[in-house]
């Protein structure tokens, strides 16, 4: 038997239904890799709970397993005293090698936009010899978590990374997410890759601290996900946004457990984790979301534009796609209830705010894909954007926002 004929025998063994071809030296074989999502949910991590997080912590052969701490600089400002005690019960471990003490990073969105702050989680990572059976610990809120994820998935083709996020928004939305990234060239996410986090950690004792500002910034993205999934869901949050506002834990970890489940569903059943496909719906709002904290010089809060990218939307949906215009208020009530901006001024800059249209197709390729929605639960993609019916739209969302009544 000649050698093409030997190799065709040992294809057609090897690769029996998973092979289609077009000729012999064409070859389309579909394979999927082995991920798994670990989240857990404790009261106080960094103390009594302390067991939670070593036991996701796995030995690398004979020797301990190298961990790092790299952590927001306004959480650590806030939670020193216990930051310390965790770093201890790590140093304490017999099982853990603790490579360097504890690192801050620069809070909020800054840290985005500082590459030389990746350069350093870099040459930390080099200097104690980290490796991909290695562990970074990122404590801080979404931004945070984003640095230090994209600084850990580029070394040596990925660390392992375990997230605690420290406000309800990182706690509802993106602490689960498999995309890390920072911000170049003025847009928002352009450098990034996606990974999967070792695990998740949503703490109580980390949000329970947060200024209202930051507390409220979470639920527009349990209020987007919920007119993504669930309709009842959304009934509840409008059910219970006074008292979510007014910081009843209890309630609040309720909306953050739901939206951060519905979350993880989407990314592990939605058959589309990484983004291949043009539509991203969990980015309902986020068009103009995104434009907005560019344009206010990231002054306003990725949840406070996200609040507003989706109230325009539902008012969109209700002027072209068949929203029920009720429901489209009843939105904009609910994130008004939640503590959460509808407006802002620089909506009327509608001209730079739709180049925001164009950035989000770029960042995928491909057709502009659009999440809207045909009612409370029930999205849908679109592909055109009626730029007068917007413009109607954000005028609309400006006048309910001024005059509620």
């Amino acid at each position: 038997m000649g050698l093409w004929r030997t190799s065709s025998v040992i294809i057609d063994q090897l690769l029996p239904a998973r092979r289609s071809f077009v000729s012999s030296s064409h070859f389309d074989i579909d394979f999927s890799v082995p991920c798994t999502q670990r989240l857990r949910f404790t009261e106080d991590v960094l103390a009594e709970d302390f067991a939670v997080f070593r036991s996701l912590l796995e030995a690398s052969g004979p020797a301990a397993a190298k961990v790092q701490l790299w952590v927001d600089r306004g959480v650590f400002e806030n939670y020193g005293e216990k930051l310390a005690q965790f770093e201890q019960a790590i140093r304490d471990d017999g099982g853990l090698n603790l490579t360097l003490p504890m690192q801050t990073v620069t809070a909020g969105e800054a840290c985005k936009r500082q590459p030389a702050i990746i350069e350093t989680m870099w040459s930390a990572f080099n200097r104690t010899n980290m490796d991909r059976r290695s562990y970074v610990v990122a404590i801080g809120g979404g931004a945070v978590l984003d640095a230090v994820g994209y600084a850990t998935a580029t070394a040596h083709r990925g660390l392992r990374i375990i997230r605690l996020p420290t406000t309800t928004l990182s706690q509802a939305d993106s602490g689960v997410g498999v995309k890390n990234a920072i911000n170049y060239f003025d847009k928002k996410n352009w450098l990034g890759t996606f990974a999967v986090p070792w695990a998740v950690i949503n703490d109580l004792s980390l949000i329970a601290g947060l200024p209202d500002r930051d507390f409220r910034c979470g639920f527009s993205e349990a209020v987007k996900v919920s007119l993504l999934k669930s309709s009842e869901a959304f009934d509840d949050l409008c059910e219970n946004a006074d008292q979510i506002r007014g910081r009843d834990l209890g309630l609040a970890q309720e909306a953050i457990r739901f939206s951060i489940m519905a979350h993880l569903r989407h990314i592990t059943e939605g058959g589309d984790p990484f983004e291949a496909e043009m539509a991203r719906p969990l980015d309902f709002g986020h068009w103009s979301a995104h434009k907005l904290e560019a344009m206010t010089e990231y002054q306003l809060r990725h949840g406070e534009a996200v609040s507003i990218g989706v109230a325009l939307d539902c008012l969109y949906s209700a002027r072209v796609h068949g929203l029920r215009h009720a429901d489209a208020l009843r939105v904009v009530r609910c994130l008004a209830d939640l503590g959460l901006p509808t407006s802002h001024p620089l909506l009327g800059n509608k001209q730079i705010l739709f180049d925001g249209l164009e950035e989000f197709r770029q960042h995928l390729g491909g057709e502009l894909t659009i999440t809207m929605l045909d009612e409370p639960g029930l999205p849908l993609d679109v592909h055109e954007i009626d730029f007068k019916a917007m413009a109607d739209a954000i005028d609309e969302l400006v006048a309910i926002s001024e005059d509620p009544e």
